[in-house]
């Protein structure tokens, strides 16, 4: 049987992700922000401080599992060691979500420590299935997917993004991450209208959305915009996921910071702003956030 989460939901509001350098600011204090996200492989571990860490952390918050490592878009079987892992985890722990990246990571028993892009065919599409599938029935859990961030077009793609992701999420079951960063960097770098790719997302498969901030690779011969989660959220990124939400409503929005990361109370603020995005754009009710 696949639950589409467990009984602990994410709510519709902001969370951050969990670095271990902000434990002090975050376990054992009053709430600061709606939930945490982490990455599964980080504590794929038998035992020790990370696994009671999260521990300490699950007591107190909503938590979304966020893998990177699964490489769901390579078209080889998946590896049943790293599934076995992330059940394990999943059982252990029982995220409010569960989610993954349309991408590859590992190729012939070789791993590489990325995210590169899956091709929009519709043999890449049918292996995607397949692969969501495998996951899905390995942990007992519907999975969210992330829309991939693209710098150039592969010569193979047949298939639009927005088509080829809502296939995937349509026949497999599963839902769909939107991080609206991946969209206006891939928009800028491809040259089509984020905005048109924003309004053509089916609102009712988006189960989680993310924010990040980017930089424009200086060493390109033309503007390059490059994926490094390294700065606060650009405004023509608040300004798409604020098309986004009025469109479809309030949804769990996670702030991204996994290069150079802030102080606690840096990124607390980011992800305070990105809680009154939602409550004046997608017309929730006030959110109280502890202060």
């Amino acid at each position: 049987m696949i639950n589409s989460q467990s009984s602990n939901r994410l709510p519709n509001r902001a969370g951050v992700g969990f670095k271990g350098e902000h434990a002090d600011d975050v376990i054992g204090q009053p709430k600061q922000v709606g939930w945490f996200e982490i990455h599964p492989e980080n504590y794929m571990v038998a035992g020790g401080p990370r696994l009671a860490v999260l521990e300490a952390l699950c007591a107190d918050y909503p938590l979304s599992m966020h893998g990177v490592g699964l490489s769901l878009g390579g078209g080889e079987r998946l590896d049943p060691h790293h599934l076995a892992d992330l059940k394990r985890l999943v059982d252990r722990f029982e995220p409010a979500m569960l989610s993954e990246h349309i991408a590859w990571s590992s190729h012939d028993g070789l791993y590489m420590a990325d995210l590169l892009p899956t091709p929009m065919t519709q043999k890449s599409l049918d292996q995607l299935v397949e692969a969501i599938d495998e996951v899905q029935v390995a942990t007992g859990r519907k999975i969210l997917i992330e829309n991939p961030t693209s710098y150039l077009a592969l010569p193979q793609n047949s298939i639009p993004e927005i088509d080829f992701i809502t296939e995937a999420a349509r026949r497999s079951g599963c839902g769909l991450l939107i991080d609206v960063n991946n969209i206006y960097i891939s928009a800028c770098n491809l040259d089509f209208d984020a905005g048109d790719y924003i309004d053509a997302i089916p609102g009712d498969l988006i189960g989680e959305i993310h924010l990040a901030g980017h930089e424009v690779d200086a060493n390109a011969d033309e503007t390059v915009l490059i994926d490094t989660h390294s700065r606060p959220v650009a405004d023509p990124v608040w300004a798409l996921f604020d098309r986004l939400i009025a469109r479809i409503g309030a949804r769990p929005t996670l702030i991204e910071w996994d290069n150079d990361v802030p102080d606690w109370a840096t990124l607390r603020a980011e992800a305070a702003l990105a809680d009154r995005h939602i409550e004046r754009f997608s017309k929730v009710g006030p959110m109280r956030v502890a202060s």
